[in-house]
C-alpha cells in the first residue's frame, strides 16, 4: 500500500502542469495583444504628429513624435521578449544510417511508449542525457523529439543500462503529452524565457515582474522534480524498475568517478606536460575500465548514493529508488559498453571532436574544472 501511494505521488499533478500551461498561454497572448496595441498607438501618434505639422505647432509635434518613439520602443521590447527562442541542440548530430542499431532501439522504446519516434540524436561531451521537443512541420503532433546523449554516459553504461536511461528520457515525452499533447511544456519554457527577457528589460524594482518571475521559477522547478519521478515510473514499465534502478546507481557512481578522479588527473597531467599524449575522450573507455574499479565510488557505492542530494531539477537518488520500489543495486560488471556496442565506428571521430574542444579550453584556463572559485583566485 505504501509503495502504491509513493508511485501515485511520483506522478506530477495535472493541475500544476495545466495551470502553468494556461498561465504561459495567457501571458504570451496578452503580450502579443500589448505589442499590437502599442503598434497601433504608434501609428496614431505618427498621424497626430503629421497633423500638427500641418497646423504649424512644433511643440505638439515634438510631443507626439516622442510618444510615437516611446510606443515603438515598448513594442520592440515586447516583441523581442516574445522572440526569445530556445537554444538549438548542441553536439554532433548522428544520422540514422551511421548507427542503425541505436535508432532501432529508440524506435522500439518509442513505439512501446506510444510516442512519436526520435528524429535526431546529438552526441555531447556531458555525463547526461536529455530530450528536446521543438516544432517540426511533419512531426507527430507537429512536435519533433530530439535526443541529446553524452559520450561519457555511453562509455560508462552497458547496452541494457543505456536502454533504461533512454526509456527514462522517453518517459519525459510521455509525461509532457498529458498536457496539451506536449505543447504545454513547450509553452511553459517559452513563457519562462519571455519573463526572463522582460525582467532584464524592465526597470529594476518593478515588483510584479520580480514576484511573478520568482513564483514561476519555483513552480517550474517543482514540476521538473515531479516530472523526473513520473518519467522514472514510465521507464520502469518499459524496461523494469530493477534495471532502471541499476542504471541510476551506475550513472551516479560513474559521474562521481569522472568528476573527482578521472578528469582532474587528466587535466593535471596536461597542465604539467603539454606534450602529454593523454586525451580524456579518446582514452575515456580505458579510463573507466582500468580506473573505476579502484575508485572510492566503486568501493563504496552506498555512500555515493546516500550523499546524492539531487539538484533543483532532480530529486535525490534515494528518493527516486524508493519511488521505484527497488533498493540500491550493486554495481554490475560491464564487459561491453554501450559505446562499443552502438557507436564503435564513430568513437575516433567523436573523441577527436571533443578532445579538440577540451584542449582549447585547458590552454585558455577556462575549462569548468580548472576555474578556481572567486575566494581562491587571490590566494
Amino acid at each position: 500500500m505504501d509503495d502504491m501511494q509513493t508511485r501515485r505521488r511520483s506522478v506530477p499533478p495535472r493541475q500544476l502542469a495545466g495551470r502553468l500551461s494556461r498561465i504561459a498561454l495567457g501571458g504570451l497572448l496578452a503580450l502579443l495583444g500589448i505589442a499590437l496595441l502599442l503598434a497601433a498607438a504608434a501609428v496614431v501618434c505618427a498621424a497626430a504628429a503629421w497633423d500638427e505639422i500641418g497646423h504649424g505647432a512644433p511643440l505638439l509635434t515634438v510631443e507626439w513624435v516622442g510618444a510615437m518613439l516611446a510606443c515603438v520602443a515598448a513594442a520592440f521590447a515586447v516583441v523581442a521578449a516574445l522572440l526569445s527562442l530556445a537554444p538549438q541542440p548542441w553536439g554532433v548530430c548522428v544520422p540514422r544510417r551511421a548507427v542503425p542499431a541505436f535508432y532501432v532501439l529508440l524506435d522500439e522504446l518509442s513505439g512501446k511508449a506510444g510516442v512519436g519516434r526520435i528524429r535526431h540524436v546529438f552526441i555531447t561531451d556531458e555525463m547526461n542525457a536529455s530530450v528536446v521537443q521543438r516544432p517540426f512541420l511533419f512531426a507527430r503532433g507537429f512536435l519533433g523529439t530530439e535526443l541529446l546523449i553524452g559520450l561519457p554516459l555511453v562509455h560508462s553504461l552497458s547496452p541494457a543500462q543505456l536502454a533504461a536511461v533512454i526509456a527514462h528520457e522517453i518517459g519525459h515525452v510521455v509525461v509532457r503529452q498529458r498536457v496539451m499533447g506536449g505543447w504545454g511544456a513547450f509553452l511553459q519554457a517559452w513563457w519562462m524565457r519571455t519573463v526572463n527577457a522582460l525582467s532584464a528589460a524592465v526597470p529594476s524594482g518593478l515588483s510584479w515582474a520580480e514576484r511573478h518571475g520568482d513564483s514561476l521559477c519555483d513552480a517550474m522547478l517543482k514540476l521538473a522534480r515531479l516530472e523526473e519521478l513520473a518519467a522514472d515510473e514510465v521507464a520502469g514499465r518499459l524496461v523494469g524498475p530493477e534495471l532502471l534502478g541499476e542504471a541510476l546507481v551506475e550513472v551516479c557512481c560513474k559521474a562521481h568517478f569522472l568528476a573527482d578522479d578521472y578528469m582532474p588527473l587528466v587535466q593535471a597531467l596536461a597542465l604539467m606536460d603539454q606534450d602529454s599524449r593523454v586525451r580524456p575522450f579518446r582514452d575515456m573507455g580505458h579510463g573507466f575500465a582500468a580506473g573505476f574499479a579502484q575508485s572510492g565510488a566503486a568501493s563504496d557505492p552506498q555512500s555515493v548514493v546516500g550523499s546524492d542530494c539531487g539538484d533543483p531539477f532532480h530529486p535525490p537518488l534515494g528518493q527516486r529508488l524508493q519511488a521505484l520500489g527497488v533498493p540500491p543495486q550493486p554495481l554490475a560488471q560491464v564487459p561491453v559498453t554501450a559505446a562499443e556496442h552502438y557507436f564503435a565506428c564513430l568513437l575516433p571521430a567523436l573523441a577527436w571532436t571533443f578532445d579538440r574542444i577540451w584542449w582549447d579550453q585547458v590552454r585558455e584556463r577556462c575549462y569548468p574544472m580548472l576555474t578556481a572559485p572567486a575566494d581562491l583566485q587571490g590566494a
